[in-house]
């Protein structure tokens, strides 16, 4: 960890009311509980988390905000007298905008633009609109910065570069609106993450059953990064909006170069002490871009963001979380503390 590296400031969190959508995912119910940890008020908006182990039952989120449950078309009333507005619902995994994309796109784009509607004449300081970076269009030749071409080949990608378009759109037409700027990050891993179909989750699912992990494609690159660093830049983006100093759009992505699939289960192996059995998947994989790379110079020039969490301390934490999960430990509490200990340490 770097001693120099740009944290939140609980100045500006103290007491601010807060409104962020999409509390009952994974990154949702990190970043509920690092607001409430810097003296945020905050009040949660989404629909009711999946079916199975979720990050929000297992960090006891509702105990710590105001828990609304909903469809982003009726959104309005939860934004009423929010300060800031951190948009993180969506449907965030790409198999499923194969399976459905009806839904993806409606998720998506619309709930979106359900959001930025809601958005418009409030006393709003910042909203802070997650995208992606598969928001890009990808040719896998370099890592993308913010002014390069937005496209994406499959639903969930291509979604989320249209809500790009849409929050640039609104941005032009509508002078009633907040400060705002959308947020592109990497590929996100941390503990509390049970996303079929994803690495880290498809992973201790298949050491919880004593079956091989399956991969579609182990020698993919990937942007890997833990989720406090990400959280950390969405709070820092909002903090620089309401400053009048923020971009439109960034980029945040890890230190080290973006890393293969088969390395990323190298380092599990080497933290954890125990062999990762995996297999290729028995049937042709979806498409998917084979190297996935973010410049985020912009952030940390213009923002003074920087992960702290080097790869490899990124996934010892996360199998670490995994494994105290597993014994029983009060993961609530331990995820309080590793929060503590990131912004103070």
């Amino acid at each position: 960890m770097g001693d120099l590296v740009r944290r939140p400031d609980p100045a500006f969190w103290t007491g601010k009311r807060v409104l962020l959508t999409g509390h009952t995912g994974f990154k949702g119910a990190w970043a509920a509980r690092m607001l409430v940890s810097l003296g945020a008020v905050v009040t949660g908006y989404a629909r009711d988390p999946v079916p199975g182990p979720s990050a929000f039952e297992i960090l006891k989120v509702s105990s710590c905000l105001t828990d609304l449950r909903g469809e982003l078309s009726g959104v309005g009333p939860a934004i009423a007298g929010a300060e800031v507005v951190l948009h993180l619902a969506a449907q965030a995994i790409v198999s499923e905008g194969y399976r459905d994309p009806t839904e993806t796109w409606a998720s998506n784009l619309f709930g979106t633009l359900a959001v930025l509607q809601a958005l418009r004449g409030r006393t709003v300081q910042a909203a802070v609109i997650v995208t992606s970076d598969k928001v890009y269009r990808n040719d896998g030749t370099r890592a993308f910065v913010e002014g390069d071409p937005l496209g994406g080949d499959d639903p969930y990608s291509a979604s989320k570069a249209a809500c790009e378009v849409l929050v640039a759109s609104h941005r032009a037409s509508f002078a009633d609106l907040p400060p705002m700027a959308t947020a592109r990050a990497g590929n996100v891993i941390g503990g509390g993450d049970f996303g079929l179909n994803r690495l880290i989750p498809d992973l201790v699912r298949a050491r919880l059953s004593g079956r091989p992990l399956v991969l579609r494609n182990p020698e993919a690159t990937r942007p890997f990064q833990h989720v406090l660093d990400v959280i950390t830049a969405y709070l820092i983006l909002a903090e620089d909006l309401a400053r009048g100093t923020a971009p439109s759009a960034v980029n945040f992505g890890p230190a080290e170069a973006e890393l293969s699939v088969r390395s990323l289960l190298a380092l599990w192996q080497s933290v954890t002490g125990a062999p990762v059995d995996w297999q290729p998947a028995p049937e042709p994989p979806m498409p998917e871009k084979g190297r996935l790379a973010l410049d985020s110079t912009l952030a940390r020039t213009r923002l003074g963001w920087t992960p702290r969490l080097a790869t490899a301390e990124a996934t010892a934490a996360t199998a670490r979380w995994y494994q105290d999960w597993v014994s029983g430990q009060a993961m609530d509490r331990a995820s309080d503390c590793a929060i503590d200990a990131f912004l103070k340490g």
